[in-house]
């Protein structure tokens, strides 16, 4: 598992040492004065990352409706501190931490460790579906994207997202119909490869039916997608609340800034553990290609996007770690094992 982990991370850094190439090749005339000058209006950084906290605290509401059929009585309080320390975790401890915040609402609410990676998968569908929805509807209906040079790039990013979209749910539905028999199947046919790729495979999907089977209703499943909506419209306002404390330098619309969104979020799939990295570069590109801006003032607002909306957290998370006297480091270890005696019945 160490040295699996091991080569994850040398990849990362190969490709985040890549980008960084590609980038510095780019930047030979950056103006560090220019950059280190940059004033940004605090209030409307306070305002951005009160909209984070609340979207934390809308995870916390969503969970609860997962939990709904095993859990009635959950409360969304005591979801949220495992939330905070979950995202914390993540923050710090990059991939790693992920399995933080599943494995902490398992112990906390006496449910098998599976069944939380279960919802915590199903979790991630919805989390790319409502920003789809988002990213659509500014596509077809918005104004201020078609007056992007990158318009047609704008439109097939919404459909790139759509059709994933498309076909997560597909996958979703025949896994929520049929996902036992193709775990079984998986399981026999791939049993002969090395590992038990066979076996883990079908342990995911397993998982990912239980997940699956917390969506009991219709009206279940209506409450899962608006609050997801206004979860991600919460993200939303974040980044213009931080683009608008730049001033008159950066004024992007609304409907524009989920492009911004979309790149961040690709970006992230190549994260270093505390530093980020995927994100930021994503971002900064994202700004000095599609909306003209300055290279100074790209990289310092690539970097405040993800202060803001992924690092913020962390005060916050340290705290209530703090006073529930746990450790992130073991509850990476921790939830690593579960992960694995989860695999190995």
């Amino acid at each position: 598992m160490e040295k699996r982990r091991l080569y994850i991370y040398a990849l990362f850094l190969l490709v985040f040492g890549v980008l960084v190439y590609f980038q510095f090749r780019t930047w030979r005339n950056f103006d560090w004065p220019t950059f280190w000058s940059q004033h940004v209006n605090p209030i409307h950084l306070i305002h951005a990352i009160a909209y984070i906290y609340i979207g934390y605290a809308i995870r916390a509401i969503r969970w609860k409706i997962f939990l709904r059929p095993v859990r009635p009585r959950a409360s969304v309080l005591k979801l949220v501190a495992p939330t905070v320390i979950g995202f914390t975790g993540l923050a710090l401890l990059g991939r790693p931490g992920e399995l933080i915040r599943p494995y902490l609402i398992a112990r906390r609410e006496d449910l098998s460790f599976s069944s939380q990676l279960g919802v915590w998968a199903v979790e991630r569908i919805f989390d790319i579906g409502a920003f789809t929805v988002l990213l659509v509807l500014a596509v077809l209906f918005a104004k201020a994207p078609k007056r992007l040079a990158y318009y047609d790039g704008f439109r097939e990013v919404g459909l790139a997202f759509t059709v994933l979209v498309i076909g997560l749910v597909t996958v979703a539905i025949i896994i929520r119909r049929n996902g036992l028999a193709l775990a079984n199947w998986i399981e026999s046919r791939f049993s002969h490869l090395s590992a038990n790729l066979g076996h883990r495979i079908a342990l995911r999907i397993r998982e990912f039916h239980g997940g699956l089977d917390t969506i009991h209703s219709p009206w279940c499943l209506v409450q899962l997608i608006v609050v997801s909506v206004f979860m991600w419209c919460m993200i939303a306002l974040s980044y213009k609340e931080v683009t608008i404390a730049y001033g008159e330098k950066l004024r992007i619309p609304q409907t524009q800034l989920l492009l911004l969104m979309g790149s961040s979020m690709v970006g992230s799939l190549i994260q270093l553990p505390g530093i980020g990295g995927g994100s930021q570069l994503a971002t900064i590109t994202a700004l000095q290609r599609w909306f003209d801006v300055p290279k100074e003032l790209a990289a310092s607002c690539g970097i405040m996007l993800w202060l803001v909306t992924f690092v913020s957290v962390v005060p916050l998370g340290l705290l209530l770690a703090h006073l529930e006297r746990l450790s992130f480091r073991k509850l990476s270890k921790e939830s690593q094992i579960a992960e694995e005696s989860t695999a190995a019945t």
